[in-house]
């Protein structure tokens, strides 16, 4: 019996440097590709995929990361407030995705850890 895989890792805590000036102030996941960030795009394939719980490999200065699935009480609020339904829902979809956790890589070293 094959078994299923429900957890996806994410590598997501290098500098982006090959995207500079401008992941100086903005991950380079976050990035936009065509309406949403790139990284929305990856977590969606996972989800369409039948992957239920996402770790996300960060970095220190990514909270932005976080930040874009949590819930954000305020704005949805405020979108609430304007009538502004299409909106509301991608917002609030965007954190019910699935069960995504955070681990945060101190050091950038890529794939792989030097052996020192």
């Amino acid at each position: 019996m094959p078994m299923e895989i429900r957890k996806a890792v994410i590598p997501a805590a290098g500098w982006g440097t090959r995207f500079l000036p401008a992941t100086k102030a903005i991950p380079k996941e976050l990035l936009p590709l065509a309406d949403k960030p790139v990284i929305q795009h990856t977590v969606e394939e996972a989800v369409a995929s039948g992957i239920e719980q996402i770790i996300i490999v960060t970095s220190p200065g990514k909270g932005a990361l976080e930040a874009h699935f949590s819930v954000h009480p305020e704005l949805e609020i405020a979108l609430e407030g304007k009538g502004d339904a299409d909106l509301l829902e991608k917002v609030k979809s965007t954190s019910r995705l699935a069960e995504i956790r955070y681990v945060m890589q101190e050091h950038r070293w890529g794939w792989g850890t030097p052996s020192w």
